[in-house]
């Protein structure tokens, strides 16, 4: 452990980066899987509505909510202490 790290902070450093890593896991699933699935739409017949629409929406709203949560960042002290002081 470096000087100057507690180990509060180390462990929080580690559950944000383990977010992160979760997140862009994710990400990379609905990628593979949606390319896969407009593969397929392509192949059996592009004269068919494009119904790879759906998973790609439905699901990339819920990417887009866990990248929020994962990359909004965390309140800082100074963030809660302006809060504060904006509410007087």
């Amino acid at each position: 452990m470096t000087s100057g790290s507690s180990p509060d902070a180390r462990q929080a450093a580690i559950a944000r980066l383990e977010r992160k890593r979760g997140f862009q896991m994710h990400l990379a699933v609905y990628l593979v899987v949606n390319t896969l699935l407009i593969g397929i739409w392509a192949v059996t017949g592009m004269n068919m509505p494009f119904w790879p629409a759906f998973p790609l929406l439905g699901w990339g709203i819920g990417i887009a909510f866990n990248g929020w949560a994962v990359y909004r960042g965390e309140l800082s002290e100074d963030d809660i202490q302006r809060e504060m002081t904006r509410g007087r």
